[in-house]
């Protein structure tokens, strides 16, 4: 049996929407979104070997639409290239973005808890922000992306 060693990397995205787009996309900010980007700029930066090498065990776990935060596994053996290629990201999609690396950890269990406990901060803030203006939807979805962390494996 093969055993293969991850990496897990939080990363807190920040969106600049008065560059390019007023509108942000929804459809771009998703799992599938983050993923596609951090494959493009592997294949920019490395090249094609260098996203084949990577794109093995490459796959974003987590992703909270509110608070930006995400969670990306990939292999021990290549995660400094793929911290590397998401550094290098300026744009998702239409919208103008950068990664900043919050954690970095061996195991999803440690990821996890670091990533609840600071994504609810984060979503303290945004309360604190938003006021009385909040809606039953993105209330419903948050807390259903905390129920998401906590059942990651």
């Amino acid at each position: 049996m093969v055993v293969f060693k991850h990496r897990y990397m939080l990363f807190e995205i920040f969106v600049n929407l008065d560059r390019e787009g007023k509108g942000e996309d929804e459809v771009t900010f998703s799992e599938h979104g983050i993923t596609l980007a951090i494959k493009q700029s592997l294949e920019v930066n490395f090249g094609e070997y260098g996203l084949a090498a990577s794109l093995n065990r490459l796959q974003v776990q987590y992703f909270n639409p509110i608070t930006k935060l995400c969670v990306v596994r990939c292999l021990r053996r290549e995660h400094q290239k793929v911290w590397c290629a998401i550094t290098l990201i300026t744009s998702i999609g239409r919208c103008s973005a950068f990664f900043n690396l919050l954690d970095l950890n061996g195991s999803i269990r440690a990821s996890r808890k670091y990533a609840l406990k600071y994504d609810k901060a984060k979503f303290e803030q945004y309360k604190l922000m938003q006021g009385d203006r909040q809606s039953e939807e993105t209330l419903k979805l948050v807390y259903n992306c905390f129920e998401k962390l906590k059942n990651l494996a």
